[in-house]
């Protein structure tokens, strides 16, 4: 199975498979998420260590159970051969409504056929009110004339 873009990377398909990856994780659903990593794809998410598909999905499953309304903007950063840096922030709001956006970065290595084979992830939360939210689109795919991240200000 291919993933493509795959590397080595371009500008054009580096910030392809931001988006696709992107996409991805907005769509809230684990299990197509996790055939974006290969099956021994292994992570950092803030303090926590997965490694393969299954507990790919167990985390994002319980990710977005607790990180409700989940919406997410990615930006490329940085590329070189098969690895790719982008930066990011997401809003959600919690079980008990309070909003937050949360800013981090990510540090990707894939495989030939464009499966990510490590994602080293570094996220910091910020509440924030609902006054305060930038991310309104209907959940799901990010329109494609939404603001980006440096637009943003963020």
């Amino acid at each position: 199975m291919t993933r493509p873009p795959l590397p080595p990377f371009t500008a054009d398909t580096a910030a392809l498979k931001v988006r696709k990856a992107e996409d991805g994780w907005n769509s809230r659903d684990p299990s197509a998420v996790s055939l974006a990593y290969t099956p021994d794809s292994r992570w950092r998410n803030r303090d926590s260590f997965l490694t393969g598909r299954e507990a790919i999905v167990a985390f994002l499953t319980a990710k977005w159970e607790r990180e409700q309304e989940y919406r997410l903007v990615k930006e490329l950063w940085a590329f070189s051969g098969d690895r790719i840096v982008v930066r990011f922030a997401y809003e959600w709001h919690d079980a008990a409504g309070q909003w937050f956006r949360s800013h981090g970065n990510e540090n990707w290595r894939f495989d030939e056929d464009g499966l990510m084979a490590e994602r080293h992830a570094s996220i910091n939360d910020q509440p924030i009110s609902d006054v305060d939210r930038l991310f309104l689109w209907p959940q799901g795919r990010r329109p494609d004339n939404h603001l980006s991240l440096s637009e943003m200000g963020l």
